[in-house]
């Protein structure tokens, strides 16, 4: 009885330990996190990828971040979207179709910029600043990965606010939130990396001059 009690207690502990992380970022933005009609303006929404079906078409969740990033540009609260996902050489692209259903629902092709190298998030907003020259952005995916795209947007010195994306329950949003466990300690590398650069860089510029 002791042994099965030490070994509860210790699964207890780490699995406490594990999930820390992902809890202190999810409080610490919890109030950036909004509704389409809540959010403020920016010139730019960011709507990140989340697979498509075997037909090509977007899945249930990918389907509610083009919407809602639709929303978005009907209410007047951005003036073009980015959509970005990954592509490979047998046709998969994810960003061409977001592009379709953002069409079909009515946004003008001028106002939409697709990239399809956005392989994993922190990609998707490196890109848009590097890339695309982003300064401040929307980022509209759902609540559960809010937290992870806003820090990193944060490390990469976009101004940015998140537009929750939950449109409906989805039948995996356990196997999400249990997911975003070791992608949060990724993207808090990710973050702590580009602010150690940050910093080296300031210092460097200060010695040369």
């Amino acid at each position: 009885m002791m042994l099965l009690f030490k070994i509860l207690l210790w699964g207890f502990i780490a699995t406490f330990l594990l999930g820390l992380p992902r809890w202190i970022l999810s409080t610490h933005y919890a109030d950036r996190i909004y509704s389409p009609q809540e959010t403020r303006s920016m010139p730019t929404a960011i709507v990140f990828g989340a697979g498509l079906r075997r037909d090509g078409r977007p899945t249930t969740v990918l389907a509610d971040r083009v919407s809602t990033a639709v929303s978005l540009y009907q209410l007047g609260k951005v003036e073009s979207l980015l959509l970005s996902g990954s592509s490979n050489a047998s046709g998969y692209d994810e960003a061409t179709a977001m592009l379709e259903y953002a069409i079909q629902f009515g946004v003008p092709r001028e106002d939409i910029i697709i990239d399809n190298e956005g392989d994993r998030t922190y990609v998707t907003c490196a890109r848009a600043k590097d890339i695309y020259g982003v300064d401040q952005a929307l980022l509209v995916t759902q609540r559960y990965h809010l937290p992870r795209a806003l820090i990193l947007c944060d490390a990469l010195s976009i101004e940015s606010d998140g537009v929750a994306a939950d449109l409906r329950p989805y039948s995996a949003q356990t196997f999400w939130s249990a997911r975003e466990i070791g992608a949060t300690f990724r993207a808090l590398w990710d973050a702590g990396r580009l602010k150690s650069e940050v910093i080296w860089d300031q210092i460097f510029e200060k010695d040369q001059s």
